[in-house]
Parts: structure tokens; C-alpha cells; sequence
């Protein structure tokens, strides 16, 4: 009997805009800059935010995305909110940011700062 080993899918999904966003960031990252990084640091009216920031050493513990501008990671204790989400890159004239789109979410702050899970 020959056992198969499925890849696990993504914890985040990441448009091409998002990717094309992370590509953008590590173009511009600081020397020593290893990939860019996904958290859920509690704050915000709700209690968990979004969080994306320029990491310079890879935990051993943290989810790794490949994405063809460079290393994406998810904080290994953010994963279990953030499993199925879809992350995007959204510009328009007045605003620009990541937007979430999180089926784990059961609330969020008027303002879209932060969620509950």
C-alpha cells in the first residue's frame, strides 16, 4: 500500500494584487529583510487587527507562503484566526491597504480596524 501526502492548502490565500503588493514591499525592504509578515496582535475596539510587517528572521513555528516577490509568513499563533481568509491589495484615490476578507470573523469594529473572533 503506497500511501500519497497531500499538500496542506494555504492558511491565507493571496490575490495577485496582494502578491503583486508583497513584491512591491520586498523591492523596497530594508537590508537583512527575510519576507513579510502576517499577524493578529490584539487592539482595536473589537480586539484582534491585522497586522503586516517586514520580518528579518523566519520562525521555524510560522506558516511560510512562497509568493513569486518573496516570503510571506503568518504568525504561527494568528493561523487559527486567519484559516481560509483571503487577503487582497486594494487602491483607489483616497486609500490603499490590505483588505481581508475572513470567514472566522464574527464581528468587527466600526471603523474596520479590528474583529472578533
Amino acid at each position: 500500500m503506497t500511501t500519497t501526502l497531500r499538500q496542506r492548502p494555504a492558511a491565507v490565500i493571496l490575490t495577485p494584487a496582494a502578491e503583486a503588493r508583497v513584491a512591491a514591499l520586498m523591492a523596497a525592504a530594508p537590508e537583512g529583510t527575510v519576507g513579510v509578515k502576517l499577524s493578529t496582535p490584539r487592539r482595536g475596539c473589537s480586539g484582534l487587527a491585522y497586522s503586516v510587517d517586514y520580518v528579518t528572521e523566519a520562525s521555524a513555528l510560522d506558516e511560510r507562503i512562497e509568493t513569486p516577490g518573496g516570503l510571506f509568513f503568518i504568525d504561527a499563533a494568528s493561523v487559527l484566526y486567519l484559516i481560509g481568509s483571503t487577503m487582497d491589495w486594494r487602491e483607489d484615490d483616497f486609500t490603499a491597504g490590505f483588505v481581508f476578507e475572513n470567514p472566522n470573523a464574527k464581528g468587527s469594529c466600526g471603523c474596520g480596524e479590528s474583529f472578533t473572533v
